[in-house]
């Protein structure tokens, strides 16, 4: 019986997976030497790609393996979800963590986490309890080797505005990010548009401390055509252009590749990609792009890889790299 060039493709890369898998935990260790970090534009994955997978028929190491084998070279994990007794790993994981990073040649690039305003029912964190929060995930990202952390404020309504007092929380925080070398950057991500109330804020608050230890993440979902925007019933969910991102590349330390669906051509119809990452390498923005993949199939096993692996090739095609 025949089989189409989709299954064919999504075949191949399952195979290929497998053996490489299969390759590293029979020998210890990688067979290659995975592709030098250069400085520029490097790729990566967020682990929440493998949701649908990860502690279920794949393990950290898998995730790793994968990653590895489609020469994808800088991490972001959730921390709640994928350190062990979050905020308190045992060190036993931490063993493992280490040795992963080290037996892989992954980069611990972005440490995702919340300052949790509705902790408790009924109030928002104070000034001072968010501030614990935060001290306590930038000493726990650093311990693990990240220097960004995609800072999650708490959110005051659907557009994600944030609590009020962010700043002042932020502003106190900002010597400890400072003394264990981590960027706190907040993600905009839709319905938030590049050109708006909410950036000119964030911006403003970098320029009036002059601090390098806050910043931006980029979620380029902010540019996804119209078919599959997220609809907000009485709101607008404006689109944002590439050539908005140009006046904040300087303060932007690392991007969400965002990502719903990756076709059997290796392009993704529903996001820029060529225009976006022409941009990035224009202006020679140094940084990594963390692969999020957000479409359907994450339970069904291979499928986030095929697709993280499509991606990928397409981004190689884009920056270059072959």
């Amino acid at each position: 019986m025949g089989i189409t060039r989709k299954e064919f493709i999504k075949a191949s890369s399952l195979i290929a997976a497998g053996a490489a898998m299969a390759s590293v935990h029979a020998a210890g260790s990688p067979s290659r030497t995975p592709p030098p970090q250069q400085p520029g534009i490097n790729r990566g994955v967020s682990l929440y790609s493998y949701a649908g997978e990860i502690g279920v028929t794949m393990t950290l190491d898998d995730c790793f393996a994968d990653m590895y084998d489609m020469g994808a070279g800088g991490l972001e994990i959730l921390a709640n979800a994928h350190i062990e007794n979050y905020p308190n790993p045992p060190s036993a994981w931490l063993d493992n963590w280490y040795s992963l990073l080290e037996r892989y040649a992954i980069v611990p690039v972005e440490y995702g986490h919340w300052v949790d305003s509705r902790l408790y029912p009924g109030r928002e964190l104070d000034t001072n309890e968010s501030y614990e929060m935060l001290v306590r995930d930038i000493k726990l990202a650093s311990k693990l080797g990240f220097t960004v952390m995609r800072t999650k404020l708490g959110v005051t309504d659907e557009i994600l505005t944030p609590v009020a007092n962010w700043q002042a929380f932020i502003e106190r925080a900002l010597p400890v990010a400072e003394k264990y070398n981590v960027r706190m950057c907040p993600e905009l991500h839709q319905p938030t548009a590049l050109k708006s109330a909410m950036v000119d804020e964030y911006v403003g608050f970098i320029e009036r401390t002059g601090t390098k230890h806050f910043g931006l993440n980029i979620d380029f979902g902010v540019f996804q055509l119209e078919e599959g925007r997220l609809r907000i019933p009485g709101m607008d969910n404006p689109r944002s252009e590439p050539e908005d991102m140009i006046p904040l590349l300087p303060y932007t330390y690392a991007c969400h590749a965002k990502f719903t669906y990756m076709n059997d051509d290796l392009i993704d119809p529903t996001h820029p990609y060529e225009r976006i990452l022409a941009l990035l390498r224009e202006h020679r923005w140094q940084g990594y792009l963390l692969s999020e993949y957000e479409g359907e199939g994450k339970d069904i096993i291979g499928h986030s890889s095929d697709q993280l692996r499509r991606q990928h090739v397409m981004m190689k095609r884009y920056l270059g790299e072959v």
